[in-house]
């Protein structure tokens, strides 16, 4: 675990390798500690690895040594997750594009990262009205008093109040950054950053001393999403980073809600269009929400321990049919958008699936595996 540890950071460190290369890496080799090793020609069979990029890994990857780079980096960053620990989140895990290497601080709860406790982020605009300040004050404390941790990016405006809101209500709220775990952004939010690490956690993907950049935020908003079961967009204007964070929801599968508000509120013209493409309204009744946000299926305790349960012979739809579906209960449109099938084929494949045994349906059209 530790060597397979080592050569996670080690890939991370070649440019034009990112999140997607390094899955396809592991799957096709196994470890990426194989794929480190592996020919020229054997990684040219993995998908995207053009010529540029191989040549790009030949010439870095001769002037890297695992197992000393991974003893030099916790020096500056002691404390890091990747791929190849148990404690990495698991939900993230489950994304198309987890962090190689998630950097943290603060208070750890093992239970957030194994699923058994659930995570929800808020998110929305930097500028927002006393309407969405309200709402996300109320709605922060309502989670933070049910047991529910609150995720956000410690951003002005609704980021900053539900991380205070959450944690004055006695609860407990995760920071994901776009800078290092070690900068402060923005600088005025230095009291709640030393807040959330007396009860929190702050997470981010790059390393220390890693200054803010305009293109870590659009990218950190996936891990925003990744990491929790239902993403709330309280008040957002029609280009905003919010909607990034909502987008990356629909594509990994999680619920999306959105608060209501007035047709001619700049500030709330990205909310409405969520409802208007299925984001689920959050209304006057919190006990609702609440109740739905709690009807999201939590993953049992012996799922976050790999096994290798042999499969009986599939025909090659029934398997890729299979491969899309995970240990988390997933929405029927986001299987046929990961097989590319038709929704006849697919439709087909989950009632035969689910005839064999090797996958349940849920409430709501979502499928997950046995």
């Amino acid at each position: 675990m530790v060597e397979e540890r080592a050569y996670w950071l080690a890939w991370s460190q070649i440019s034009g390798i990112g999140p997607v290369l390094l899955q396809r890496l592991q799957q096709h080799f196994g470890t990426l500690a194989v794929a480190w090793k592996a020919h020229q020609t054997e990684l040219g069979e993995v998908e995207g690895f053009g010529l540029q990029t191989l040549e790009k890994v030949i010439k870095q990857r001769s002037g890297l040594h695992p197992e000393q780079l991974l003893i030099k980096h916790q020096e500056e960053n002691p404390y890091f997750w990747t791929p190849a620990d148990v404690d990495y989140p698991r939900l993230l895990l489950e994304t198309p594009s987890p962090p190689p290497v998630l950097y943290y601080r603060g208070e750890v709860d093992l239970s957030e990262n194994l699923g058994q406790k659930p995570l929800v982020s808020i998110v929305g605009t930097r500028k927002p009205t006393e309407y969405g300040i309200r709402w996300t004050r109320q709605i922060s404390t309502a989670l933070a008093k049910n047991n529910f941790t609150v995720v956000s990016g410690m951003a002005e405006g609704i980021d900053t109040e539900c991380h205070f809101a959450a944690m004055k209500a006695g609860g407990r709220t995760l920071a994901v950054l776009g800078t290092g775990v070690d900068v402060i952004y923005p600088h005025k939010n230095r009291d709640l950053y030393k807040q959330i690490l007396t009860s929190g956690l702050v997470l981010s993907e790059y390393t220390a001393k890693t200054p803010p950049h305009p293109t870590h935020f659009p990218r950190r908003n996936r891990i925003i999403a990744g990491l929790t079961r239902a993403v709330l967009v309280m008040e957002a204007p029609i280009k905003s980073g919010a909607l990034i964070t909502a987008q990356y929801a629909n594509e990994f599968g999680r619920d999306v809600y959105a608060l209501p508000g007035r047709l001619d509120d700049q500030p709330s013209q990205g909310c409405l269009k969520l409802l208007y493409h299925g984001a689920t309204p959050i209304l006057r009744e919190l006990d609702e929400l609440l109740k739905m946000l709690g009807a999201i299926p939590q993953l049992d305790v012996m799922e976050t321990i790999p096994q290798q349960l042999p499969l009986p012979s599939l025909s090659a739809e029934l398997e890729q049919v299979m491969n899309a579906i995970s240990s988390e209960s997933l929405p029927f449109d986001f299987i046929i958008q990961q097989t590319g099938m038709n929704a006849g084929s697919v439709s087909s494949a989950l009632l035969q699936l689910e005839l064999m045994g090797l996958i349940s349906q849920l409430p709501g059209m979502r499928y997950q595996r046995c």
